[in-house]
């Protein structure tokens, strides 16, 4: 159970500054996960169509799969030194690099190009293990709904502002002249992450443990995971969600991770287009998560999330029948509003039920080992079917599995009992 104090000014100063590290990373995920980078990766470094899709889907995967392992142990590791700043700002530094180096990354460089993007996903995957541990010291538990909700909101207002910036660079679509004003996208959303990413390690101060004998914190954090491993059986109900988490979460990561490609290939969306209906989705994310953030806090995470996939099943099986661009922005609507009102109760649920002196460790599980490792097998998936059939549809299909199995999966856990 968490006992901070109520709200002050100077902990609503600190939410601002945390959610700030919210608008600086979406920068990240919109231009180089989302539109840009992802479709320049299919369409101009890997030669497009389901070629494209497969290899754009072992990227994903892979640098989904190395966070996975190495996140809780640098959980652990971060809550034993009481260092989750220093980790942070390790993982956001590795990540803002290279996200500016893809710059240099042009046509055929396929290795170079799947190397540097694992690198900057990983650090971008991996620092939100940090970020989000930071979420249980800065507000009370009848507040983790609304504060979440705030974080993913600013996140959105974050890849609106991106989008808008970015949006004049991507007028003339993938024609060899446009292509370095596109490559320019990935340098502006570095910089912007590294902007707005400062006010988190200027202010935000680690609260610093002495040893007699300076410890290994790897060491440590391995310890502490197989402690946690081998008396999981105390922590059930964060067991039950991790693993309900692990399942709907693919789908979600899946349909952030092929949206744009699959408006791309499948509905013949313009890259201008493109740009536009993502500008629509985060301006949809931002209404969805300020609004479900309050409903997090009067109904339950547990509950709102239960809405959301339901949500998100119709989101994938319209997208199925969808055969009109008019429609997928429609469709896009509904699957921005439910995208961050998700990941913010789900974010909730898990604060709720982690156990205070393992923040960190259980957040590494929770956005590692479940959240990172789950996009392995979503996104593999969705790029081997759609390299075997050259149907997207059946790809977009699949991930609907994902989220009825989740949904079933998520009843089994009491969120009326922290960690018991």
């Amino acid at each position: 159970m968490n006992d901070s104090p109520p709200a002050t000014s100077t902990s609503r100063l600190q939410i601002f500054i945390w959610t700030l590290f919210d608008f600086a990373n979406t920068s990240f995920s919109v231009i180089v996960v989302a539109v840009g980078y992802s479709l320049y990766f299919k369409d101009v470094v890997a030669g497009g169509h389901g070629r494209g899709d497969f290899l754009w889907g072992i990227a994903v995967s892979i640098s989904m799969l190395i966070t996975a392992i190495i996140a809780p142990v640098l959980g652990a590791a971060a809550d034993f030194s009481s260092r989750r700043k220093r980790f942070l700002f390790g993982f956001t530094i590795v990540s803002i690099i290279c996200t500016a180096l893809l710059y240099f990354v042009d046509a055929g460089m396929i290795a170079a190009g799947m190397i540097l993007f694992i690198l900057a996903n990983i650090g971008f995957e991996g620092g939100i293990v940090f970020y989000d541990a930071f979420l249980p010291t800065l507000t009370t538990e009848r507040s983790y709904g609304r504060v979440s909700g705030y974080g993913f909101a600013m996140g959105y207002v974050g890849s609106l502002a991106t989008l808008l910036i970015a949006m004049p660079l991507y007028a003339n679509g993938f024609i060899p002249s446009n292509l370095p004003n596109i490559k320019l996208s990935f340098v502006i959303a570095a910089v912007i992450f590294f902007l707005f990413a400062s006010p988190l390690f200027l202010f935000f101060r680690d609260h610093k443990k002495t040893f007699e004998k300076k410890p290994s914190y790897v060491r440590a954090g391995i310890d502490r995971v197989r402690d946690t491993i081998r008396h999981m059986k105390k922590y059930r109900q964060v067991a039950r969600f991790m693993v309900a988490f692990f399942i709907y979460n693919d789908g979600i990561l899946t349909v952030i991770s092929f949206a744009s490609i699959f408006a791309q290939q499948s509905l013949n969306f313009s890259l201008q287009e493109i740009i536009v209906l993502f500008a629509v989705v985060q301006g949809s994310g931002v209404i969805g998560s300020l609004i479900f953030g309050v409903v997090t806090d009067k109904i339950g995470p547990k509950k709102t999330i239960d809405i959301n996939l339901i949500l998100w099943l119709l989101v994938v099986t319209a997208a199925y029948f969808v055969h009109t661009k008019e429609m997928f922005f429609a469709i896009g609507i509904v699957a921005g509003s439910s995208l961050g009102a998700s990941q913010s109760a789900s974010r909730s649920l898990m604060a709720l039920l982690t156990p205070k002196e393992r923040e960190a460790e259980f957040f590494g599980f929770y956005d590692g080992l479940c959240g990172k490792a789950s996009a392995v097998i979503g996104t593999f998936l969705f790029g081997l079917i759609s390299y075997l059939t050259n149907n997207q549809r059946l790809s977009i299909l699949s991930v609907g599995v994902f989220f009825v199995v989740g949904l079933i999966l998520l009843q089994r856990v009491d969120d009326t009992r922290a960690t018991a």
